[in-house]
């Protein structure tokens, strides 16, 4: 009798595991992935949202960090990539295209 209870228990405790690991483990591992690929598909020119609220374009991307530009005067800020918290609007091809031609005449 005390072999069926331990078994039923350690059952018990399976099939908890396995609900919380549906419930509230695989769907954050989910949204985690989802959340990393949104901000290495970030490019030049997307404006972005940072978790702080802050709405700007991005001028240059690197491998950890983003700077974007604030505001009417364009001034340069970096952030880590960690910080975006969401993509507003992607940059049309034509502005990614008329930024590099005027790096090269630059």
């Amino acid at each position: 009798m005390p072999q069926k209870q331990l078994m039923m228990s350690l059952g018990l405790w399976v099939v908890v595991f396995g609900v919380f690991y549906f419930v509230l483990i695989r769907p954050q591992k989910k949204k985690d992935q989802k959340l990393k690929e949104m901000r290495n598909s970030i490019e030049k020119g997307d404006t972005v949202v940072t978790i702080g609220g802050v709405i700007a374009k991005v001028a240059k991307v690197e491998e950890d960090r983003i700077v974007l530009d604030l505001g009417p005067s364009r001034t340069k800020v970096p952030f880590e990539k960690w910080a975006i918290g969401r993509v507003v609007e992607k940059a049309s091809s034509e502005e990614v295209s008329t930024d590099a031609e005027e790096k090269i005449e630059q």
